[in-house]
C-alpha cells in the first residue's frame, strides 16, 4: 500500500517570521499560518467561517528568505509534509504536529522595498523552492 504525506496550504501569517541559527550553522524559520475556510449551511443560514491555524517550519536559504520577506498578514503558499514531534518538558511529554515546508511561495502585492523593485508582470509573487534553493519570479520559467 503506497502511503502519501503532502500539504498544500494557502494563507496569512499570524506573525512576522522567527529566524534561528542551529549549531551546525543551518537556517531555520518557523511562523504561523492562518486558513480561513467559509462553510455554506445547509439550512440556508449565513455561511459560517471557521479559521486553522497551522505551525510551518523552513530550513536552509529559503528560511533566510522567508525572514528577509516575509512579515505577518502576508498572504502564502505553503507546500511540504506532516511532521509529528514530541519531547520532555517539566516531567510532562509534550508534542505538536508541524509542516515542513519544502516549497513557500510569496502572493499577493509586494510589502518591502526589495519587492516593490520586481520586474513588470511579475505580480509580486515569489516562490523559493528548497531543492534548488534560489528566488524565481513569477512567470520567469515555463509553466510545467
Amino acid at each position: 500500500m503506497a502511503n502519501l504525506n503532502r500539504v498544500l496550504l494557502i494563507g496569512n501569517l499570524t506573525r512576522d517570521p522567527e529566524l534561528r541559527y542551529i549549531p551546525s550553522g543551518a537556517a531555520v524559520t518557523s511562523f504561523g499560518l492562518a486558513i480561513n475556510t467559509t462553510i455554506g449551511r445547509s439550512d440556508g443560514g449565513d455561511p459560517k467561517e471557521e479559521t486553522c491555524f497551522v505551525r510551518i517550519v523552513v530550513w536552509g536559504k529559503q528560511a533566510e528568505s522567508c525572514k528577509q520577506y516575509l512579515a505577518k498578514g502576508r498572504l502564502v503558499c505553503v507546500e511540504g509534509r506532516l511532521i509529528y514531534r514530541s519531547w520532555e518538558q517539566e516531567g510532562k511529554t509534550r508534542s505538536t504536529l508541524e509542516v515542513r515546508a519544502d516549497r513557500v511561495q510569496f502572493l499577493g502585492g509586494a510589502r518591502r522595498a526589495e519587492e516593490a523593485s520586481a520586474p513588470e508582470g511579475t505580480s509580486g509573487a515569489l516562490a523559493v523552492d528548497e531543492a534548488e534553493g534560489a528566488r524565481t519570479a513569477e512567470g520567469d520559467e515555463p509553466p510545467f
